[in-house]
């Protein structure tokens, strides 16, 4: 099989591995109908994330980016530069924010975008972000809101999470919002590094009792995130959070779909006004900033973060090589 090149980078410690597609692999799909381009590459070409994401190529953390050049016009006579489809170890996502930066990033060193205003369309949407002079990317994301807010759940936490350790049960209550990606958000008092196993372990009881009460986002949408969120200590308008992802690890950046589904609340609340910046970090001390707009009634909300490309490579396919299409768990 021909090799398939990859560019690496990582935004905020979180990586993007991004496949350019060349029409070699597989055939463009008309126009910049990126949600036809992700239903033909899970229904028929799946094996390409596989490949590239998987283990022994990849690992849980990565996600990927399947990027179409087409330079056509969108209904309103807008220049779309790509269609861009996002995948993880475990399926495919609507939009992905620290994905779409590293998509720039690569762009940017591959020689295709000069700094300024660019088009991409996603399975959830028109992206519009700006390639800055110094390399960071604001994009304006899709429209974001909150579904429903203080939706009560009982989680079981194990022994291990117990002062007297034994098993106990406990009600929280966490907001259902939209960003790109559904999310159930989650005040907490402290998100600490080296917590990560608590934390890991307190987002997997969220997300098992949410699937255990039938609770989804909007349509029966599956809440595929778990975000957990405390007060930055030296920014008055920022949260620090853990990300828990689709595909069981958690998130090094501050994840942009995450970030816009807390703008989202935070409007709704009233807690934020237009043009105000809201910081927010990641579990590993990354940092997104977001403003938004209101347009026709909805919250536009747009991200600035930093990309970096660390690799070029190449997935190699040897027909005695049991695993070259990925190790599936």
């Amino acid at each position: 099989m021909k090799p398939i090149s990859l560019i690496d980078t990582h935004t905020g410690g979180e990586p993007t591995r991004v496949v350019f597609n060349d029409g070699t692999i597989l055939p463009e799909v008309a126009g910049n109908d990126a949600d036809e381009m992700r239903r033909r590459l899970r229904d028929d070409a799946d094996w390409i994330r596989r490949s590239v994401l998987l283990e022994p190529r990849g690992s849980e953390s990565m996600v990927g980016a399947w990027v179409t050049m087409i330079e056509s016009d969108d209904t309103n006579g807008h220049n779309v530069k790509a269609s861009i489809v996002f995948f993880n170890n475990t399926g495919y996502l609507g939009m992905c924010g620290h994905g779409l930066i590293g998509v720039v990033e690569a762009m940017r060193y591959r020689g295709d975008l000069l700094p300024g205003e660019h088009r991409f369309a996603t399975p959830a949407g028109l992206i519009v972000a700006t390639l800055h002079d110094d390399h960071r990317v604001s994009f304006e994301n899709v429209p974001s809101y909150r579904d429903r807010k203080n939706v009560p759940i009982r989680i079981d936490l194990p022994a291990s999470d117990s002062a007297s350790g034994e098993s106990i049960s406990r009600e929280i209550v966490g907001d259902i919002a939209y960003g790109g990606n559904w999310f159930f958000l989650v005040k907490v008092e402290a998100v600490r590094q080296d917590e990560l196993a608590m934390l890991m372990r307190y987002s997997l009881a969220i997300k098992s009792a949410l699937q255990r009460d039938g609770i989804t986002g909007a349509d029966g949408a599956e809440i595929d995130h778990i975000e957990l969120c405390q007060p930055l200590k030296d920014e008055p308008s920022g949260g620090k959070t853990f990300v828990l992802c689709p595909g069981g690890h958690y998130d090094r950046s501050p994840c942009g779909t995450g970030t816009s589904a807390k703008v989202a609340c935070l409007v709704d609340d009233g807690d934020l006004a237009p043009g105000d910046a809201w910081i927010q970090e990641s579990v590993i001390g990354s940092r997104f900033s977001a403003t938004y707009r209101i347009l026709d009634g909805q919250t536009k909300v747009t991200v600035t973060g930093r990309a970096f490309v660390n690799g070029e490579t190449k997935c190699v396919f040897d027909n005695d090589d049991p695993f070259r299409f990925g190790i599936q768990h």
